[in-house]
């Protein structure tokens, strides 16, 4: 089942796993572009907003009413954070807006697949995620769902590894139709102008590969060879394979709260400053 696989890299994917053989649902929301997709790659289209339960249910039934199960479920659905975006003027329904595309959507698939591949015995999930998760690209809404699919996704795999289902991300970098076009050069432009992205990361994000240059990796993750690899939060961005490492606990400072009062602010203030190198 592959989630946002009309266009970019979603349907990168959906023509990439239909190659490999597998069975693919494809969805997105508009349901011409559904119907093209899945009549592209042989396959079968269910179109509707997944962030919609009712939606989410129905594309995991018709998976398994037309396969016997599934295997596979990718994540590729996004929507672009509005133009000049940022938490000085993003409105409330804006911003529950993008977390409904976003986390919304990833939430609601898995909540209705996850049931179904710990009962056959195993499963593969692939969300997508973003470098933007980091704060760097602006925004405010993009990022917050971004690093919650992060987060929900790290969740999923270490609840249901004993369960033989994997779940990983995969941070793309491609050529979509929300990286190109004047509005996203100028936005990448003001943020290395404003010293949030350095000239190399400008430079990748205005020349980004082809969504097939990032496909691979989906159908590496959802296949048999990855069989032992979840729970981890990698890079694809052309010719470019990474991995964002676990956030792991540093060293700042430590007194034992049975013989040794609170920190006071002065203290603190020493250790963090130190420790921050400022």
């Amino acid at each position: 089942m592959v989630v946002g696989g009309t266009r970019g890299i979603g349907l990168a994917v959906a023509e990439l796993l239909a190659a490999q053989g597998a069975g693919v649902v494809v969805n997105g929301r508009d349901s011409s572009a559904v119907t093209a997709a899945a009549e592209a790659i042989s396959g079968v289209a269910h179109a509707g907003s997944p962030a919609d339960p009712a939606v989410a249910d129905a594309l995991v039934d018709t998976c398994v009413a037309e396969f016997g199960r599934i295997d596979i479920l990718v994540n590729c659905a996004g929507t672009a954070e509005p133009a000049g975006s940022s938490i000085l003027n993003v409105s409330s329904t804006e911003f529950h807006d993008l977390l409904d595309a976003h986390l919304g959507t990833v939430f609601e698939t898995c909540r209705a697949a996850a049931p179904k591949m710990v009962a056959q015995g195993g499963g593969a999930i692939v969300n997508t995620s973003s470098f933007a998760f980091l704060g760097d690209y602006g925004g405010s809404g993009y990022p917050a769902g971004k690093g919650a699919v992060n987060g929900l996704t790290l969740a999923i795999a270490a609840e249901l590894k004993e369960h033989g289902v994997r779940a990983n991300v995969v941070c793309p970098g491609a050529r979509t139709r929300l990286s190109t076009g004047s509005d996203y050069e100028q936005h990448i432009a003001d943020l290395n102008r404003r010293g949030l992205l350095d000239d190399v990361s400008m430079q990748g994000a205005l020349d980004a590969a082809p969504p097939e240059y990032v496909a691979p990796t989906y159908g590496y993750l959802v296949s048999d060879q990855a069989k032992d690899v979840t729970g981890r939060i990698f890079i694809a961005a052309g010719g470019f394979i990474g991995e964002f490492a676990r956030p792991s606990t540093g060293f700042i400072g430590y007194r034992d709260h049975h013989s040794a009062p609170p920190w006071s602010v002065d203290e603190l203030h020493g250790l963090i400053s130190g420790a921050s190198g400022t």
